[in-house]
């Protein structure tokens, strides 16, 4: 690859580095499918993980590198498809990446693009029939599309469909854009509606540096209807803002919801029900009342607030913990009549709040949440024992995410931290033997009360979250670095091995908490991590091989009767 730009030297030589500070991959050119997903998902606030779920990374991929969907700007997994409702003014993200190490675009992207849509994208189609032609994981991402396309039809949604091809490239040949051209006009005869967006971007070595270096702390400016009332000698503010300029603070230059200043609040947006209902008459509905008297308001934290006149604050980090149904509601107003913006006179209560620590800030989150119609599970996250393994696996070199990309944002490495559904599976597959579950329910394992007391009421000792966490990323890096299954296989199998690889060394299938803390984690070396791989890997052939097989209830049976045995699962 000759670089020929300055641009291209500092992103090759950024890609180099960054790809030698990870364990996660074998190569360069893979690792660089996950770096450019990185860069073009960022302002969708996506996890490390969550944009490695995202990554196909093998053959038979219609030009498809990694493939995302969003529902109301949030990730979507095939566990979380069943709690997705309809609801008015919902959107749709749709996002195909291609990401090669190479010095130019080629038309030969775009050609691919164009057969896998209309072959994929077509909605009720028998998507066996094309088995061989494209990857399992190609055909399990564009069918979550099309089954969560049908499940909110009746919304009509908006759908943002939208194509990445990521390059060194310093520029578009006039050939590449016209095959952008007919790629997009072949998609909108899929979708002719006036609600359906396609779009087309080219991320070329600038474009790429930019998004890389672009800073990941938040800092927004809060305009104030009249000077805010300082609460004792702290940052502490209350204040009237402007519904509209609310509306902005909240919202991106694209009109979309600023996911990161959600993410703390515990309870979910709620949808069209009656007290939604009612914020929503309220705003629509002029009176002589102003908003805030008929509303309880705002609350947001933030690391800093300084005020930058005396109307209005800037805030560092501003995360809302208390007023997501109303600033939703407040969205989705706006949205709707966007002439009213510049007549709004109205205004809202907002409380802005900077937490002197960490513990103090968890509680605050909590105080203002724990109200009735909330279930317990939304709160989860926040329960003492998920802060404990928080600072028990710190100080001994893991990040546990409680919240969202905390760390992420400090800048440790993505192999360091560990998401607390990824724990959750780690440990459901060793505790319960259920990695079939783990597999099929990543997103929805805190949600059961019975599974979450096994997990984490029953059990408190800190030593087996860590090493349940530690050995799990270690059978998920040895994984990852071997080339002997595909990305699709991978997935399947990781919890299979995680749990075999424990149960043959202690020589029976039912695993303690007591077993778990006891691991010898020097023992589980790569080459018996791979050695029980390929047993797995055999079992789950034989039984049909795909991710039907990774979440039935059939592998896992094997496995044990084969570990009961003392014998070697059966191969093909």
């Amino acid at each position: 690859m000759k670089l020929t730009t300055n641009s291209q030297r500092i992103l090759a030589e950024m890609v180099k580095q960054d790809f030698a500070d990870t364990e996660a991959y074998s190569d360069e050119a893979q690792f660089f499918e996950f770096f450019a997903s990185k860069q073009i998902m960022k302002k969708a606030e996506l996890s490390d993980e969550e944009v490695e779920k995202g990554v196909l990374g093998s053959g038979n991929d219609g030009g498809c590198d990694a493939v995302y969907t969003l529902f109301n700007n949030t990730y979507v997994t095939e566990d979380a498809l069943d709690d997705i409702s309809s609801m008015k003014e919902s959107c749709i993200d749709f996002v195909i990446v291609q990401a090669k190490r190479e010095t130019s675009f080629g038309e030969d992207a775009l050609m691919k693009w164009k057969t896998t849509t209309g072959n994929l994208l077509e909605i009720g189609i028998d998507d066996t029939q094309y088995a061989k032609r494209y990857n399992e994981d190609v055909l399990s991402a564009f069918a979550l599309f099309r089954d969560l396309y049908v499940k909110v039809l009746r919304s009509t949604p908006k759908l943002n469909i939208s194509f990445h091809y990521a390059t060194y490239a310093a520029e578009v040949h006039p050939n590449v854009q016209a095959q952008a051209d007919e790629l997009k006009a072949t998609v909108h005869k899929l979708f002719p509606s006036s609600k359906t967006t396609v779009m087309v971007k080219f991320w070329g070595a600038e474009e790429l540096l930019l998004a890389a270096q672009s800073q990941s702390e938040h800092k927004l400016n809060l305009p104030l209807a009249e000077t805010p009332i300082n609460i004792g000698t702290h940052q502490d503010y209350v204040a009237l803002v402007n519904l509209a300029k609310y509306y902005r603070f909240i919202t991106d230059e694209n009109g979309s919801l600023r996911k990161y200043i959600f993410e703390a609040n515990v309870r979910d947006y709620q949808g069209h029900n009656a007290v939604n209902q009612d914020i929503e008459h309220t705003l629509a509905t002029a009176t002589g009342e102003d908003f805030w008297w008929l509303n309880n308001g705002i609350t947001l934290l933030t690391d800093e607030a300084t005020l930058a006149t005396s109307k209005e604050l800037v805030l560092t980090e501003p995360a809302v913990v208390n007023g997501l149904q109303t600033s939703n509601e407040i969205f989705r107003h706006f949205q709707a009549n966007p002439d009213e913006l510049s007549t709004e006179t109205r205004n809202v209560l907002v409380r802005i709040i900077v937490p002197e620590s960490e513990d103090s800030r968890d509680r605050i989150i909590l105080a203002t949440n724990n109200q009735t119609n909330i279930p317990k599970s939304s709160l989860r996250a926040n329960d003492p024992i998920h802060w404990q393994i928080e600072l028990y696996l710190k100080g001994r070199g893991l990040y546990y995410d409680r919240r969202k990309n905390y760390y992420k944002n400090q800048g440790k490495k993505s192999n360091e931290i560990i998401s607390v559904s990824f724990l959750a599976q780690c440990m459901i597959s060793l505790l319960l033997q259920k990695p079939n579950y783990a597999r099929a329910r990543p997103s929805t394992l805190l949600t059961q009360d019975e599974t979450y007391n096994a997990l984490y009421v029953e059990n408190q000792n800190l030593d087996v979250f860590y090493h349940a966490a530690k050995l799990g990323r270690t059978v998920e890096l040895c994984l990852k670095k071997s080339n002997l299954y595909s990305q699709a296989q991978k997935n399947d199998i990781l919890f299979y091995v995680l749990y075999c690889a424990v149960a043959k060394k202690l020589g029976k299938t039912t695993i303690t908490a007591s077993d778990i803390r006891g691991i010898d984690l020097t023992l589980y070396t790569d080459a018996y991590i791979l050695e029980v791989a390929a047993q797995v890997f055999a079992e789950y052939s034989r039984l049909g091989g795909d991710g039907k097989v990774a979440k039935g209830a059939d592998l896992i049976a094997a496995l044990i009767n084969a570990i009961s045995s003392d014998r070697e699962p059966v191969s093909v």
